[in-house]
């Protein structure tokens, strides 16, 4: 099991071909207290860096891209009554949905934890 990081805050971990997505701690602390999580339908397919969903706080409202591509296979509808567990627990509890992800490969392209820490220190 490994996680992997977008420059747009997204993250994802790795078990058996199936990945679990959400938005970084960093990105729920920047946003704020968060009233609104758009989940994806199962069963879309996605596309790396393409739209996943999207977020809403008290400050902004931000879209959610994909970290790989694949097919939405599961979604965390404990978020359409309690959005602020992503303020809680966002690399956690707060997860956002789970992908069949189509190449692995695809991993290349993202950060991992110390690469995403550095980057952070950039911004």
């Amino acid at each position: 099991m490994a996680t992997f990081f977008t420059k747009e805050h997204e993250w994802v971990t790795v078990t058996d071909g199936i990945g679990v997505v959400g938005i970084s701690d960093h990105a729920a602390h920047e946003l704020g207290d968060i009233t609104f999580v758009e989940l994806p339908k199962i069963g879309a397919a996605v596309t790396q860096f393409g739209l996943l969903g999207s977020i809403e706080s008290v400050k902004a409202a931000s879209d959610i891209f994909a970290p790989v591509s694949g097919k939405v296979v599961k979604v965390n509808d404990a978020l359409d009554s309690a959005p602020e567990v992503v303020n809680e627990s966002a690399e956690g509890a707060g997860w956002m949905a789970e992908i069949e992800i189509a190449n692995e490969s695809e991993l290349k392209n993202l950060m991992t934890q110390g690469e995403y820490d550095d980057y952070l220190k950039t911004l």
